[in-house]
């Protein structure tokens, strides 16, 4: 004949249940995708049709950003309006906190940038380098450096990839 758990067997089980669910739910709230909800929402202008802009949209929305989009059919009027030298243009611009982060630039550099907050007025991966975040071709990866820049332009190589 079968023997079944006692009452008290069943309540010590589902009481262990209920006190590991809350660590869990305590460790996804400090090591989860909110851990970074210390940082500023990122306001990103870009082209209605661009998917690599939307490629990065995701990796800093993976980085714990939160996004807001603009869709603009004319990007250098709001290039200008940040004061984006024209030298370092990409296809999208985004407004973080007090700074401009123009293209490409991947989260990690973000937010070192807001960690440190240098007297800059933002950062730029110029152009559209293959394995800059948003433009991955699978392991290919083309030199390119994300600059500071400043609002006179004078540019600081920030961080170096694909070296």
């Amino acid at each position: 004949m079968a023997s079944f758990a006692s009452y008290q067997t069943h309540l010590k089980a589902f009481g262990i249940g209920i006190v590991l669910a809350a660590l869990g739910v305590g460790a996804y709230l400090q090591f989860g995708p909110s851990a970074s909800a210390g940082l500023p929402t990122v306001t990103v202008y870009k082209s209605p049709s661009c998917q690599c802009c939307s490629d990065w949209i995701a990796h800093m929305k993976e980085e714990g950003f939160e996004v807001e989009v603009q869709s603009k059919l004319r990007m250098k009027p709001v290039k200008k309006q940040v004061g984006l030298p024209a030298s370092l243009a990409a296809c999208h611009t985004s407004v973080v906190g007090n700074y401009v982060v123009e293209g490409h630039v991947p989260a990690q550099e973000v937010k070192q940038l807001l960690r440190e907050q240098p007297d800059v007025r933002g950062l730029s991966v110029p152009g559209m380098p293959v394995g800059s975040p948003g433009m991955e071709r699978g392991n290919r990866v083309e030199p390119y450096e994300v600059v500071t820049f400043t609002p006179s332009g004078e540019t600081t190589v920030f961080a170096q990839y694909g070296q």
